[in-house]
């Protein structure tokens, strides 16, 4: 049987998809689409992305949020790229045969970007480094997972797409008190409300981030709807 594997870096992001229930020692959508929760960062992305193709999965899907470099993003704009560029220069060709269909189905509701989306190291959590990676790349947004996943279906001839939706704008600094928060691999609110402690001038940006980040859960959820079709396609090869 075909199936899907699903990478989301956070519990928050894989809601989105829908209830999961187990299937064996997996998750599992309605659907049959088989879902891993990872953590940030590409380490354990790959790890994620190479069990769910153990598991059964026949084609990847790098599911979540990104942050926007092409100032003309707005929050809530959904990233379906052409390809991922990883952090040594790699390039991941996504497979057009799934991505446009679905690129075509979420156009109804979101607004749709495509181009690079480059996977980084760190978080580029400045305006200046947004716009430095922007001039440098010319990619339309940054996440740090993708290109984990793409390399791990590269390695066994699977297809892989990137569903990313824009939460920072490039003209958004993350707030310290997120990237301190999240450097543990996941974004945990003792750390958080620590970092906000010790650095109360936070606390604006973050409300503003949170407001897009609503706005980006909203369109997740709508991808969600879209996504289960075109999996279908992917997962068959045609």
């Amino acid at each position: 049987m075909n199936a899907a594997g699903v990478v989301a870096a956070l519990a928050a992001e894989a809601r989105a998809l829908g209830p999961a229930v187990r299937g064996g020692a997996r998750p599992v959508l309605a659907n049959g689409t088989l879902l891993a929760v990872s953590g940030i960062g590409c380490a354990a992305a790959g790890r994620a992305a190479r069990d769910l193709i153990e598991a059964g999965a026949t084609a990847l899907v790098s599911w979540g949020m990104a942050g926007a470099l092409d100032p003309n993003l707005a929050a809530g704009t959904v990233c379906l790229p052409d390809e991922v560029l990883a952090s040594d220069g790699t390039r991941f060709r996504t497979a057009s045969h799934w991505r446009d269909p679905l690129a075509a189905l979420v156009a109804a509701e979101r607004p749709v970007a495509a181009g690079t989306l480059l996977t980084s190291v760190n978080a580029i959590d400045t305006v200046a480094a947004k716009n430095d990676a922007y001039r440098a790349t010319g990619a339309a947004a940054v996440d740090m997972e993708s290109a984990a996943v793409a390399q791990a279906a590269a390695g066994r001839g699977l297809p892989f797409i990137a569903v990313r939706v824009i939460a920072d704008t490039a003209g958004d600094a993350l707030p310290r008190a997120v990237v301190a928060a999240s450097r543990a691999g996941q974004v945990q609110i003792w750390r958080l409300i620590l970092a906000l402690l010790m650095a109360p001038a936070d606390i604006a940006p973050l409300m503003r981030l949170a407001r897009r980040y609503r706005v980006a859960i909203h369109s997740l959820e709508a991808v969600a709807g879209a996504l289960a079709a075109p999996i279908v396609v992917a997962a068959s090869g045609a």
